[in-house]
């Protein structure tokens, strides 16, 4: 069995890049290759999106090596099904997103994901529970 592939929420990537803590560290093993990361471009725009917000305070030189690192250390998918399953259309494009890359685990602090569980094999799960398996 290869390693597992995971799809990390938006937010946590912002935690990851911003604070130190437990998205910081699944972000760092993801760059040491302990697990695969899938992201899709829906998701990278918003991304880039969301770095902009006056109050995270990310300098241009934070925000794009940020994103190039995700390019050099993710797969980029590219969902066919568009899913309705939550009220949030960004967190239907996590799922799709997941489900596209057959991805092991969503990775988010979502209470709308998390209560959801699992999704066409898709474990939800936040990042505390992921780091504690």
């Amino acid at each position: 069995m290869g390693k597992e592939k995971i799809v990390i929420d938006t937010n946590n990537l912002i935690s990851a890049l911003g604070w130190e803590g437990k998205s910081r560290e699944l972000l760092r093993r993801v760059i040491d290759r302990e697990y695969e990361l899938a992201i899709s471009m829906k998701q990278i725009l918003e991304l880039k999106r969301v770095m902009n917000y006056p109050k995270f305070n990310f300098t241009e030189e934070q925000r794009s090596k940020f994103i190039k690192i995700l390019f050099e250390i993710a797969s980029i998918v590219d969902p066919k099904t568009r899913l309705s399953i939550v009220e949030d259309p960004n967190d239907n494009m996590l799922v799709e997103c997941a489900v596209e890359a057959r991805a092991d685990y969503l990775i988010s602090g979502d209470a709308h994901l998390k209560k959801i569980k699992r999704f066409r094999g898709v474990k939800i799960v936040s990042v505390g529970e992921f780091l504690k398996k």
